[in-house]
């Protein structure tokens, strides 16, 4: 079924929009979630949550690609999980890739700077613009899918270290890039 029809259904409020909608991305939204989460039924929890949010969203949203938005609304609910669990302190001792990156966000990020969030946003863009493909691969599926620097390898065909040697030298040419236009790390 394509997007436009799935979105139609949520339109109608069908539910049969969610099921197309998983039969569909499911697999995706839960290998999101499960790499974030390292938990199965975390993972189907979050899913189904995002199916909700996905259903909130539509309409008024007619969001194109549908893929993308079903998935960037998995991953907010899995780190909103993750970090909620880790606030609990209930022994999640993976660490999200994006504290890898930490270091290289703005510090002191407020409310007030939310209205600078386009530009960081636009040289966040502008860098990944910058990248190989290779290094555009394993930067998104390293920092967007989640996917561990083994599985990245394994798909490339390359070692975990080659990758997380790669990921090293993109974090630090990102540091360097956003503190040359101003950003204060």
């Amino acid at each position: 079924m394509e997007d436009r029809d799935i979105i139609e259904l949520f339109f109608k409020r069908s539910e049969s929009g969610i099921a197309e909608l998983l039969k569909k991305y499911g697999t995706a939204m839960r290998g999101i979630s499960y790499n974030i989460l390292k938990n199965h039924e975390d993972s189907e929890e979050c899913v189904n949550d995002a199916c909700l949010g996905v259903w909130n969203a539509i309409p008024p949203e007619k969001p194109n690609p549908l893929y993308t938005f079903a998935c960037r609304i998995t991953r907010n609910v899995s780190l909103a999980r993750y970090r909620k669990r880790r606030a609990a302190k209930r022994g999640f001792c993976d660490e999200v890739p994006l504290e890898e990156i930490a270091d290289c966000i703005p510090s002191g990020y407020s409310i007030d700077d939310a209205l600078d969030e386009k530009a960081l946003t636009q040289a966040l863009n502008n860098w990944l613009s910058g990248l190989s493909k290779e290094n555009l691969y394993v930067f998104m599926r390293r920092f967007w899918y989640m996917d561990s620097s083994k599985k990245v390898g394994r798909d490339l065909g390359v070692s975990e270290a080659a990758v997380n040697q790669r990921v090293a030298r993109m974090k630090k040419s990102l540091y360097k890039y956003l503190v040359k236009i101003g950003y204060v790390l």
